[in-house]
């Protein structure tokens, strides 16, 4: 029987795939239809991708299909097809290509079926996701979205929000997706009637909110066709003015694909224009958090004094620490509360501290 997993080391597998030679194209693709038969359908296409050397992640669900993946510059028409052929319904699904991409995003192929491929704690058996708003191309988005009373809302988490979104876009203050949906029906509840713009990445979750509103009554609830990804990719071959500022949070290797060369956030330690998104060098934390060449000098890619400390001590040493402690709870930290904003406080009241120290 083909093996349906892979067997070899993660860091070879890395080693692997940054000393390819043959450039990768980075690609996001879902599509809402119904799997009867998830592990059944994930096992053969896993056969089939894997020989084409594809990486990435794939969801799979009794509600369709998401996957960001990277493929081999000479696979990646085979791969298409191999995709298309998978369903009827995904003949000519849209691959929304990465904006920003040096085809280093993923090296190794994970398949994994799941009970949806967005988590959304919706269980009212009425709702049905494939009834979605109307899809908004590039230019179609500018027009709308010029409109005054048209209503523009990211349906991200704070990390992503933070280092860019579409202009005029309102947050929906959230730690999960799942929050966010009675969350966004309970904000806008007295505009039912104006227009409503959804977006996100890459469209999943966008299009799944778009039904939704349309679930609870919303009227004219509209949706980024493609998410982000496309948007920025159609609006520059058009040649179109682009509304989307900043940086483009992705879950891949990269951590974010720059679309202007506007720094809307800040340095989670020192507060200085800075929209890289580094995780915590620590083992035994490995935080996503902003952090600026300066920072990442001083604390050794660290998120703070006592995490260079431990990432410093012998391998016992850690391991002792870090016994029956829960780590990695904060990889992604999804509400504005984040644990930094705290130490660059501190951080500042210590660096005027050491200046009028130097004054004197």
């Amino acid at each position: 029987m083909p093996v349906l997993h892979n067997r070899v080391n993660n860091e070879e597998l890395k080693q692997l795939m940054l000393s390819e030679k043959e450039p990768r194209t980075t690609v996001s693709f879902y599509k809402y239809f119904n799997i009867a038969d998830p592990v059944a359908f994930r096992n053969e296409n896993y056969i089939k991708f894997n020989e084409l050397k594809v990486f990435g992640r794939i969801y799979i669900a009794h509600e369709g299909i998401n996957g960001q993946v990277s493929v081999p510059a000479g696979n990646y028409e085979a791969f298409k097809e191999a995709l298309y052929a998978a369903a009827p319904e995904l003949n000519g699904v849209r691959m929304n290509i990465a904006v920003d991409d040096d085809g280093k995003s993923f090296w190794v192929l994970r398949m994994k079926v799941r009970p949806k491929v967005v988590a959304d704690g919706i269980d009212d058996p009425a709702f049905d996701p494939s009834k979605t708003g109307k899809y908004l191309k590039a230019k179609d988005y500018n027009e709308l979205a010029e409109k005054p009373d048209t209503i523009i809302v990211d349906m991200r988490n704070h990390y992503e929000y933070e280092v860019g979104h579409f202009e005029r876009a309102i947050e929906i203050p959230s730690d999960t997706f799942r929050d966010q949906l009675p969350m966004a029906v309970d904000m806008l509840k007295d505009k039912k009637d104006q227009n409503i713009i959804m977006y996100c990445t890459g469209g999943i979750r966008c299009e799944k909110a778009s039904a939704y509103m349309l679930h609870n009554g919303f009227k004219n609830v509209f949706h980024v066709e493609g998410g982000i990804i496309e948007y920025a990719r159609k609006a520059k071959e058009q040649q179109l003015p682009v509304k989307f500022i900043g940086k483009n949070f992705v879950f891949d290797e990269r951590l974010g694909e720059r679309i202007t060369e506007d720094i809307i956030a800040e340095c989670h330690i020192c507060g200085k224009p800075c929209d890289t998104h580094t995780n915590c060098a620590n083992d035994g934390c490995h935080l996503l958090f902003i952090q600026c060449p300066e920072c990442a000098a001083q604390y050794e890619g660290c998120c703070s004094e006592s995490c260079m400390e431990e990432k410093n001590m012998s391998p016992e040493e850690q391991k002792a620490l870090r016994a029956g402690r829960e780590n990695g709870t904060m990889i992604f930290n999804k509400s504005k509360d984040h644990p930094l904003r705290k130490h660059r406080e501190e951080w500042k009241a210590e660096q005027l501290k050491r200046q009028a120290e130097h004054e004197q």
